[in-house]
């Protein structure tokens, strides 16, 4: 069932939306990347996609739009066409709740939501892309670069009333095959190195509690990597534009006062 956002809206009339993200290193460039029109001059804009270019788009056979909030919120409304990820939002492998899942499981995992090499991926969530950005990178991790984060994601779709549905969209299993790309990944002897380096930046982009250790977030050590620069992922977000990525200037005057540029290796964490 498809309605309007402004029906959904007047149904749900208490919508809790949790402001969190993970970063995009964007700057200005061309307005475009192959069909994707962008809203502003990211420097890589074919990582993101348009509301407007998807509402376009929504039934293409070859797109497949994967919704990365909890269950509860996919059922209670989502974007037509799109699949759920369940609740694993993080993708986390089921051996280890540290790391990502295994060539083996992440197969499986994305041939259930109907993904394959032919597939083109538009992740969204209403967290200000916190999820959205975590599968994004899972599918770059192994292999697969046709990839989009929704910008804005539902906080944006649903602001500009854009339609929703109710039901679930079943889609018909397909073959994914994991390519892992262990360039994306950093072991702690790689961030060691990069202490006090002068070629790499160490990236903090938690909470401030956690950077000056007073959030333990359950871990046995609590404050920061040494030399690390900071700043929250948070700062990233434009909250008066409907949860959007801040424009290519503002992130540049964010990532120039921390010292991230393009010259060095970022590791985030």
């Amino acid at each position: 069932m498809i309605m309007s956002a402004k029906s959904y809206l007047h149904l749900k009339d208490s919508i809790v939306i949790l402001l969190v993200i993970s970063s995009i290193y964007v700057n200005m460039t061309s307005k475009k990347a192959g069909s994707f029109v962008m809203t502003e001059n990211y420097y890589k804009p074919e990582m993101l996609a348009d509301t407007d270019w998807l509402l376009e788009n929504l039934d293409k056979p070859n797109i497949r739009i994967v919704d990365c909030d909890p269950p509860d919120s996919f059922f209670r409304a989502h974007i037509p066409n799109s699949v759920n990820v369940g609740s694993n939002t993080f993708v986390k492998s089921a051996s280890s709740s540290l790391h990502v899942m295994d060539a083996n499981e992440i197969e499986e995992f994305m041939s259930n939501l109907g993904i394959d090499s032919d597939t083109t991926v538009i992740c969204y969530d209403g967290r200000n892309s916190l999820t959205a950005t975590r599968f994004w990178w899972v599918l770059n991790y192994y292999g697969h670069t046709n990839s989009k984060v929704l910008n804005g994601g539902w906080v944006k779709w649903i602001s500009e009333n854009k339609p929703v549905s109710i039901s679930p969209n079943k889609v018909d299993k397909t073959k994914f095959v994991a390519k892992k790309d262990d360039s994306l990944i950093a072991d702690h002897n790689r961030v060691l190195a990069a202490i006090n380096s002068d070629t790499d930046v160490i990236w903090d982009a938690r909470t401030i509690e956690e950077y000056n250790g007073q959030n333990s977030r359950g871990n046995k050590n609590t404050g920061h990597v040494p030399s690390c620069v900071y700043t929250e992922w948070l700062d990233l977000i434009d909250s008066s534009n409907m949860s959007c990525f801040k424009s290519p200037s503002e992130l540049d005057k964010i990532f120039e006062s921390i010292g991230v540029t393009r010259e060095k290796q970022v590791f985030t964490y």
